[in-house]
């Protein structure tokens, strides 16, 4: 059948209306410009019970290592903070007794160098590595748990983690009511060597075996004293002798 002039007009007058209906449209929006640098410190204070353990990463500036990680690492990093009540609730002295070097590394003992959601951490292979390994060997935690339930231990501590304060990648931060210990700081068998014993010279004796080896002189003394005594006894008998 064929098209009519009438039929044609209007289809034509559809498309013209459909066309200009489009050009009319307001754009799509633009996509939103990418977030900025994660700010480990806000987290942190928006907490609100971390002063602690915000002092301690101010004075060995571990915050700036933490920053300057979070923007640059691909893998993102995973943070458990011990709150204000953790750290009272420490030894008396026991930060006090470590170095400087060693306040460094049991925070880095709280630091995984990878992005690790709750459930992501039951799936791991224990002992996880901290940042705080190196040269001496692997400092590792260990968890456990089900479901959203996760225990972290170091060997002398066990913590539940219960929440999270951010989750998002690149950063995960957990709250623990204790600071995680690593047995290399506080284990029992870390102990100082007591300096052995200054050793004599060679082919000297010692003091003692010297004071032993030489002759007492109150003694020789005395016998010198006796001999003398005898010999003049003895040549006073021998005159009287001769005189009478």
């Amino acid at each position: 059948m064929a098209t009519s002039p009438l039929s044609l007009l209007l289809l034509s007058l559809f498309l013209s209306l459909s066309l200009h209906a489009q050009a009319q449209a307001p754009a799509a929006p633009a996509p939103a410009p990418p977030s900025g640098p994660v700010n480990f410190t806000a987290v942190l204070e928006k907490g609100g019970q971390f002063v602690t353990f915000m002092m301690l990463l101010n004075k060995t500036q571990t915050f700036n290592q933490i920053e300057n990680q979070l923007n640059s690492s691909s893998e993102g990093m995973t943070i458990f903070a011990p709150t204000d009540n953790a750290f009272s609730n420490l030894k008396a002295g026991a930060l006090n007794g470590l170095s400087q070097q060693q306040q460094v590394q049991l925070l880095q003992y709280h630091m995984l160098s990878k992005f690790y959601s709750l459930s992501n951490l039951l799936l791991v292979s224990n002992p996880v590595s901290t940042q705080a390994s190196g040269h001496e060997g692997v400092w590792g935690l260990n968890f456990t748990g089900q479901s959203n339930q996760v225990n972290v231990s170091t060997g002398l501590v066990e913590v539940q983690i219960n929440n999270a304060l951010r989750q998002d990648f690149p950063l995960a931060v957990y709250p623990i009511d204790k600071v995680l210990l690593p047995e290399e700081l506080f284990g029992v068998n870390r102990t100082i060597a007591s300096p052995p014993p200054p050793a004599t010279s060679s082919g000297k004796s010692n003091s003692s075996e010297t004071a032993a080896a030489e002759p007492s002189p109150g003694k020789n003394s005395a016998g010198g004293r006796n001999v003398a005594l005898g010999s003049i006894v003895g040549l006073g008998l021998l005159c009287m002798g001769i005189i009478s």
